[in-house]
């Protein structure tokens, strides 16, 4: 009689996901708050702005994009757009004389 083999049932693990630290995740939104809120602005001679550039929605937003981690990026697009229009109007950033 011939011997066959058995193959044992070996369970597979899967590489459990690495995940964030909670303390990791808010310094990261933090960061998201303070860089999205940079505006740009050039104001002319007479100190009447003429054009606002959302420097750190753009800045923000590559951040986001080459995350690690993308479980939670719609989240981290909501930060910046809401820091992106709290820092518009409390006019936080640089301001550029033409």
């Amino acid at each position: 009689m011939a011997k066959t083999k058995q193959h044992s049932k070996v369970s597979k693990k899967r590489a459990a996901p690495e995940q964030e630290l909670d303390s990791v995740y808010f310094l990261k939104l933090v960061m998201y708050m303070i860089v999205g809120a940079q505006w740009l602005r050039f104001t002319d001679a007479s100190g009447a702005t003429t054009v606002t550039v959302p420097i750190g929605l753009f800045i923000g937003m590559a951040f986001a994009l080459h995350d690690h981690f993308r479980i939670d990026r719609k989240i981290e697009f909501a930060v910046l757009l809401v820091a992106t229009m709290v820092g518009f109007y409390a006019s936080v950033g640089l301001s550029v004389a033409v």
